[in-house]
């Protein structure tokens, strides 16, 4: 359901309750109805989401006098409350650098960015989500108005979440492949971020389900995650982050980590969801500047493609 169908439910819903409502309303509230209609109210209020193509535009309904056209960047309203800002969150952002874009795309101070992504509910996370926006702040381009406050913005990324997950069958597809949601989008964040392309993303995808299902023989082994636990960037853990006891080193640790490491796009969560067929234990990006990476299923093969990295990375 998207904002307009929530708004226009919402409403219906209100124009039918009685008048004035029973005491009994004010001590028992319906949970999931109070909550959508807090949503409702707060994109009727200020702000609203339009979804175009993979694009979404997020302005205060007091905006929509501005002039149509919208530079990256720059608001093209002739008065300083009409300016609009485009946005555009990439794939494959930790939360943290998203947070940290939008505040310097708005001017809004990051800790108000920071304090609305703890409130997992107002913001209108699904409940397998568990609270936390990581890997739910969906990559889009976003058009911005000086009125939306961090919230807002915030749940209409949570809002083009939804409907990727409509739009991918997550729910379903988790449960054919016999994982959680949250599982998915944690195989998701992984693939996104040690893909260098689209095209390898469901074999990379192959890779982590063979690795899961050999458990407790063999570990996922991932850089990213480790590398996500310790809050660094880079494409490679260190011989001493492999040694880290953070939940999220993969080397130590049997399983998924304890969830998303990224904010995934529709192509990582499509490929987490239908893998390609395949025995590939292992992958290396053997040429990253060209973005080759191929894949083994022996140890033996897995040597070589690390020689060939090596080889290139010493002549590249």
């Amino acid at each position: 359901m998207n904002i307009e169908d929530l708004l226009r439910e919402t409403l219906s819903d209100m124009a039918h309750e009685e008048q004035p409502p029973p005491p009994g309303r004010f001590f028992q509230v319906n949970r999931s109805r109070s909550r959508r209609r807090g949503l409702a109210l707060a994109a009727a209020a200020a702000v609203t989401v339009l979804a175009v193509g993979s694009a979404l535009a997020v302005q205060g309904l007091s905006s929509r006098t501005a002039a149509p056209g919208v530079l990256t960047g720059q608001g093209s309203g002739e008065t300083p409350a009409e300016t609009r800002n485009t946005v555009t969150v990439n794939e494959g952002l930790r939360l943290s650098s998203v947070l940290k874009d939008l505040s310097i795309a708005t001017g809004k101070p990051l800790k108000e960015f920071e304090r609305a992504a703890k409130d997992g509910e107002a913001l209108g996370l699904p409940a397998y989500a568990k609270g936390a926006l990581e890997g739910f702040a969906s990559p889009a381009t976003y058009e911005v108005s000086p009125t939306s406050s961090p919230e807002e913005i915030l749940a209409a990324m949570v809002t083009r979440f939804r409907r990727v997950a409509e739009d991918t069958n997550l729910v379903e597809g988790a449960k054919r492949v016999g994982r959680t949601p949250l599982e998915i989008m944690t195989i998701a964040g992984i693939v996104q971020a040690e893909s260098t392309n689209k095209r390898d993303m469901p074999k990379i995808a192959r890779v982590i389900y063979n690795r899961l299902n050999r458990t407790p023989e063999m570990r996922l082994q991932m850089d990213s995650t480790v590398l996500y636990g310790l809050n660094k960037f880079g494409s490679r853990a260190s011989h001493e982050d492999l040694q880290s006891r953070t939940p999220y080193n993969t080397y130590a640790r049997l399983g998924l980590p304890p969830g998303p490491i990224c904010n995934p796009g529709a192509d990582a969560i499509e490929a987490a969801l239908n893998p390609a067929a395949g025995r590939w234990l292992w992958f290396v990006a053997t040429d990253p500047k060209k973005g080759v990476t191929k894949f083994a299923d022996s140890e033996s093969e897995f040597l070589k493609l690390v020689e060939e990295f090596n080889k290139n990375r010493r002549t590249g």
